[in-house]
């Protein structure tokens, strides 16, 4: 099966910046995101996690390689107007600030501006924002207005407005990065749901450690090329590496590593809940 997203060698750079050593935002970055896949991006600020996403969205075209979406090529030299419709209809983004979204005063409003977008008959628009609203859990907030809304409430009517345009894949640049821990949870439950019982291909661009855990696999970037690649713990399992890319670790990893090194343990480097973290350390100690 073919992967539903697929970057060839791709690379960028932003205009006016011929004159810095290491001007490529992107560097040669070569992925593959298959369909219902959770992917968490993982990268120090710079390291070019959000131009690959805004790539991806057809945001920017690339200067160099290719880019597949649902099978179609996008190139700087092939990127057509439909070209860019057709790929923002199979992938969205929801962004930091979810008031840089929020377009509307009142909620379900706000949700049929996508599809009102895409042409849809007023009776599919109306399905569309009820089905997404029930997703997101903000069904009976529909009449409110965003401005009234938190944080987290907020993102999930930004996600809500993304769901209703049904797109295949779903972009996190950050989501959850102005939200407090319970508008956090509220997102990241948003997220898995999506993912699991939706079947949204998923790519979470987060500096959480406990968000990325969560994905099916874990992409890290560094001076944009992609630097690590795995499973969460193939991943956690390398702490000097995401040291060396400017990263934190989870805790687990990090508490254990420092025992390894100390008493020469050898407990294998995986993230593990804090029970059963102890209960390791005891019986090698």
């Amino acid at each position: 099966m073919e992967p539903l997203i697929k970057l060839e060698n791709v690379s960028f750079k932003y205009p006016d910046t011929d004159e810095l050593e290491n001007n490529f935002a992107v560097n040669n970055l070569s992925l593959e995101i298959n369909e219902g896949d959770f992917v968490a991006v993982l990268g120090h600020n710079g390291s070019g996690k959000s131009t690959a996403a805004k790539l991806i969205n057809m945001i920017l075209t690339p200067d160099s390689g290719n880019i597949y979406i649902d099978g179609k090529c996008i190139t700087e030299e092939k990127a057509t107007e439909n070209d860019i419709y057709e790929v923002r209809k199979s992938v969205g983004m929801v962004f930091q600030n979810p008031d840089n979204q929020i377009v509307a005063t009142v909620v379900e409003e706000d949700v049929a501006f996508g599809p009102e977008n895409l042409g849809l008959e007023p009776s599919e628009i109306r399905k569309r924002v009820d089905e997404a609203l029930e997703i997101v859990g903000m069904t009976s907030y529909a009449r409110h207005a965003p401005h009234r809304l938190s944080g987290g409430q907020k993102q999930r009517v930004a996600i809500a407005g993304i769901i209703a345009m049904k797109p295949k894949c779903i972009i996190f640049d950050e989501s959850t990065a102005m939200l407090d821990p319970l508008g956090r949870k509220e997102v990241m439950n948003t997220i898995l749901r999506l993912n699991k019982e939706e079947k949204i291909t998923i790519i979470l661009i987060t500096h959480y450690m406990n968000e990325a855990v969560l994905a099916d696999k874990v992409v890290v970037m560094k001076n944009g090329s992609k630097y690590l690649e795995g499973t969460p713990n193939e991943v956690f399992s390398n702490p000097d590496k995401l040291w060396d890319a400017g990263l934190e670790v989870p805790q687990s990893v990090e508490l254990l590593h420092a025992l390894n090194k100390e008493l020469n343990l050898k407990i294998p480097l995986r993230v593990y809940d804090f029970d059963t973290c102890a209960s390791m350390i005891k019986n090698k100690i």
